[in-house]
């Protein structure tokens, strides 16, 4: 199973801790933050991991090398920022991307249970299915809202007052290799504007409604609380 992981960001949120160490390797509980992620990928059956690099990307293989425990590790490096969705474009023109894949945001610290995702994900038929996640406070994201089936009915970006659903896009989605074919080429592309919202008129958008710890360790207070 393969996995790309976005981790090419400047993380200006945590500034001054990111000028000189990568948010990817920011170290947690004595160890880069990345090694949990790949912890729980490998529980899940993932053997294969693309990190997708820019900012100070020398410096996120020097701590990772090529190898973490039985998983490869390989890099897709952003000569400039390709947005969510930019470097799964960058990896299929590199020849890298499996039939199938994670794609997930390099700052979220979780123990969802993606091999429920996945066989969700198989059974619907979707081209893409997003983990789900319930918060207590929506302001600070955009939210999901599904009908019984789990189809994707809208994206709903951050608003004032009540929200439809409290189930927010969590960073982790199932996507099959297809989905390339909706993202241009050599530009900093997002996933939430252009790809996802293209994917629900077609009706081959999912979400799963994920349980268990999540948090985006982006800011200094939630990486604090996160150590």
């Amino acid at each position: 199973m393969q996995a790309l992981v976005l981790a090419g960001g400047e993380g200006t949120r945590l500034r001054p801790l990111t000028l000189t160490v990568p948010k990817p390797v920011m170290p947690l509980a004595g160890r880069p933050f990345l090694t949990f992620m790949l912890d729980w990928l490998r529980g899940h059956g993932v053997d294969d991991v693309l990190l997708s690099c820019g900012f100070l990307a020398h410096a996120v293989e020097d701590v990772l090398g090529d190898e973490y425990e039985d998983m490869q590790l390989r890099y897709v490096h952003e000569d400039s920022p390709l947005g969510t969705a930019g470097p799964m474009r960058l990896a299929a023109d590199e020849g890298l991307l499996a039939d199938r894949l994670l794609v997930l945001n390099g700052d979220v610290l979780t123990d969802m249970d993606l091999t429920a995702q996945l066989a969700f994900h198989d059974e619907r038929g979707a081209q893409a299915t997003l983990a789900l996640i319930a918060v207590d406070d929506t302001s600070s994201y955009g939210v999901v809202p599904t009908n019984d089936d789990g189809r994707v009915i809208e994206f709903r970006e951050k608003q004032s007052g009540p929200a439809p659903t409290n189930r927010i896009n969590a960073g982790a989605d199932v996507l099959a290799r297809k989905v390339v074919e909706r993202i241009p080429s050599g530009r900093s592309v997002s996933f939430e504007r252009e790809v996802f919202p293209s994917l629900v008129d077609d009706g081959v958008l999912y979400g799963f409604h994920q349980e268990g710890y999540w948090i985006d360790i982006g800011t200094p207070e939630r990486y604090l609380e996160s150590t």
